[in-house]
């Protein structure tokens, strides 16, 4: 995998841009990448739903659950879907609307210096393994785009957002992405 730096795009991800973005704060740049978990409807995978929640399409008729959040404007920067396929949403260099109220490490606004990877799931299911793979690919490619991105600046929605959120969940397997990273986690 390779991210075309200047474009903010990484190449082979099927684009769906999403208007859920703006400018990172001058001079800053991706520090951090933040993995999340998503279902639409919850619980339920495939299905057009995460895109037209990113593009402000989603019709909440469409589904109990879609009138809840109708009006939402997030996004991600990418999603990697059950199947292993790529979806980017917004160029790397931009502000996705990912992490929300968020800290890390004592740092406010993890949007202004964060990437955000969205992989198909929830809480109560284990992710596919094409799932990490992709997700390795992905981590490493942003890694060699962005020098400013550390090896152990890694974490999950719950870790920066922990009143608010729980993704990626108990079965997501950290010691599993460690190794495709070839790594023992975080120093």
């Amino acid at each position: 995998m390779r991210v075309d730096v200047p474009s903010g795009w990484l190449e082979g991800a099927r684009r769906v841009p999403s208007p859920n973005h703006d400018a990172r704060p001058e001079g800053v740049r991706p520090e951090l990448i933040v993995i999340h978990a998503i279902s639409l409807p919850p619980g339920e995978f495939g299905g057009p739903w995460i895109d037209r929640l990113f593009t402000n399409r989603l019709d909440p008729q469409a589904h109990p659950f879609f009138r809840e959040i109708a009006g939402l404007e997030v996004s991600a920067h990418l999603l990697i879907r059950r199947d292993g396929e790529l979806v980017q949403y917004v160029p790397f260099h931009l502000r996705a609307w990912h992490a929300g109220v968020s800290s890390w490490r004592g740092r406010e606004g993890c949007n202004d210096f964060s990437i955000g990877i969205e992989l198909e799931g929830c809480d109560d299911r284990p992710f596919e393994d094409v799932q990490y793979e992709r997700l390795a690919g992905a981590i490493l490619a942003l890694r060699r785009a962005y020098p400013s991105i550390a090896p152990d600046s890694l974490t999950g929605h719950a870790d920066i957002a922990p009143e608010r959120k729980t993704d990626p969940g108990p079965h997501f397997r950290w010691a599993t992405l460690w190794a495709a990273l070839g790594t023992t986690g975080l120093t």
